[in-house]
């Protein structure tokens, strides 16, 4: 995808789980024609420095989606219209379309996703960060993938605990590449 950096190993030392490309998100059908995992160059340098944080605490990360094309974000909306979860393709600011996005989640040393209370894409307000009707170590786990990804520059959507972005993600364009 031109301009975009692929998210892929060995450069990046994440797992990647596209979930859109599968049923397992919450349209229950795959979005995407293949698994993709590309983010504008700025995000892929935020999200080195992320992986560097994460390591340092004997944690990974794993990748759900990041870059998202414009199409997609219309079928998303068309499923499930909720702006509390889903920014509008029209008057949102798109961050995952502009390649400044990403969602994921920390593995511990085993490989194994930490519990974050809500699985990813569960749009309820348990999904909230702060929300302490999950138990303390999920609320632990979300303070620990925020401290990582706003350490290394990315900015966090009050209502996704998995939802993470470049600041001022407006001033980045809107790709739409398939």
């Amino acid at each position: 995808m031109s301009g975009l950096v692929e998210i892929k190993k060995p450069e990046f030392d994440v797992e990647v789980d596209i979930r859109y490309a599968t049923a397992n998100n919450f349209t229950g059908k795959a979005i995407y024609d293949k698994p993709y995992c590309s983010l504008h160059p700025d995000a892929a340098a935020a999200l080195t420095r992320a992986i560097v944080l994460a390591r340092e605490i004997d944690r990974r990360l794993v990748i759900f989606d990041a870059y998202r094309p414009h199409s997609v974000q219309w079928a998303l909306w068309n499923h499930t219209p909720d702006p509390n979860f889903i920014s509008h393709p029209e008057t949102g600011s798109l961050p995952h379309c502009r390649g400044v996005a990403v969602d994921l989640n920390l593995l511990d040393s085993h490989g194994k996703e930490l519990d974050m209370g809500t699985g990813f894409d569960e749009f309820s307000p348990k999904s909230y960060h702060g929300n302490i009707e999950i138990s303390r170590e999920a609320q632990q786990n979300r303070f620990t993938l925020m401290g990582i990804m706003t350490s290394a520059g990315w900015d966090f959507y009050r209502n996704e605990w998995w939802h993470y972005q470049l600041f001022k993600p407006r001033e980045y364009p809107i790709i739409d590449k398939k």
